[in-house]
C-alpha cells in the first residue's frame, strides 16, 4: 500500500476529489492510503497564523518553518521512510517518469507551497525533492500536489480495471497515444478508419503505431527528439 500525507493549510480542497472515480476505488481496495495535515494545527501561534513577511523586504508572505518542522516531526514518528516531496515552480518539471517512479514508493508526503514559498531552511533541512508541474503560477500547491497523486495512483498495479490501459497512453513509451475510435462506425458521414474494423491485429497495431509517430512529430515534436 502506498501512503500518501498532504501538508496544506487548505485541507477541504482534497476531500471531494479524494473520494471520486479511480482514486476513491484505490482506497477501497487497498492500494493507497491518505492523510491530510491542516498546517495550521502545527503552528505554535495563538492565532493559527503560519507564514510571515521575509526578511530583507519585499511583497508577499513566506511560510514559516516551525509548523513545518512540527508536523514533519509527527509523521517521521510514524514512519521513517518517508519522501518528502516540495510543490512549487522552482522543482523538477514532473513527467510519466517520475509518476511512475513515485508509485513504487511506500511513503510519499506532499508539502503544498503557498504565498512567496517556504522559509529556505524547510528546503534545507526537509525536502527530498521538488516538482513542478509545468512553467506557470498558481495560487498555492494543492492543485499540483492533486495531478501528481492522479498520476501516480493510476500506475499502481491492480488500481486500474484493465492494466493495459496504463501502459499504452500518452507518454508512458515516450510517443502521443494513437487516435482512438468507438461506435458508430460511420457518424454524420464521418468514417471510422477501415483498418480498426478489418479484425486484423497486426494492421491494426501497425497503424497505431504509425499514427503516434505522426502525432508526435506533428503536436510535440520535442518528443520525438528526446527519443
Amino acid at each position: 500500500m502506498l501512503k500518501i500525507g498532504i501538508v496544506t493549510i487548505f485541507p477541504n480542497i482534497f476531500k471531494p476529489i479524494l473520494n471520486e472515480s479511480i482514486i476513491k476505488r484505490a482506497q477501497e481496495k487497498g492500494k493507497v492510503k491518505f492523510e491530510i495535515f491542516d498546517l495550521r494545527d502545527y503552528t505554535d501561534d495563538p492565532h493559527r497564523k503560519v507564514d510571515d513577511r521575509p526578511f530583507g523586504g519585499g511583497p508577499g508572505m513566506v511560510i514559516r518553518p516551525e509548523p513545518v518542522f512540527n508536523v514533519m516531526e509527527e509523521i517521521k514518528k510514524k514512519s521513517l521512510k518517508v519522501k518528502t516531496i516540495l510543490l512549487t515552480p522552482q522543482g523538477v518539471k514532473f513527467n510519466q517518469r517520475i509518476a511512475r517512479r513515485l508509485s513504487r514508493e511506500k511513503h510519499i508526503v506532499l508539502i503544498c507551497g503557498r504565498y512567496e514559498g517556504v522559509d529556505e531552511r524547510i528546503r534545507e533541512a526537509l525536502i527530498d525533492e521538488e516538482i513542478s508541474i509545468g512553467d506557470y503560477i498558481l495560487t498555492g500547491g494543492e492543485v499540483p500536489a492533486l495531478v501528481l497523486i492522479e498520476a501516480i495512483i493510476r500506475l499502481i498495479p491492480g488500481v486500474l480495471g484493465d492494466e493495459e490501459s496504463a501502459t499504452l497512453d500518452s507518454f508512458e513509451n515516450g510517443l502521443l497515444e494513437y487516435p482512438q475510435y468507438t461506435r458508430p462506425a460511420n457518424y454524420k458521414g464521418m468514417k471510422v478508419p477501415d483498418v480498426l474494423l478489418s479484425g486484423n491485429h497486426k494492421l491494426i497495431q501497425q497503424w497505431r503505431r504509425k499514427q503516434a509517430l505522426k502525432r508526435t512529430k506533428e503536436r510535440r515534436p520535442d518528443l520525438m527528439d528526446k527519443r
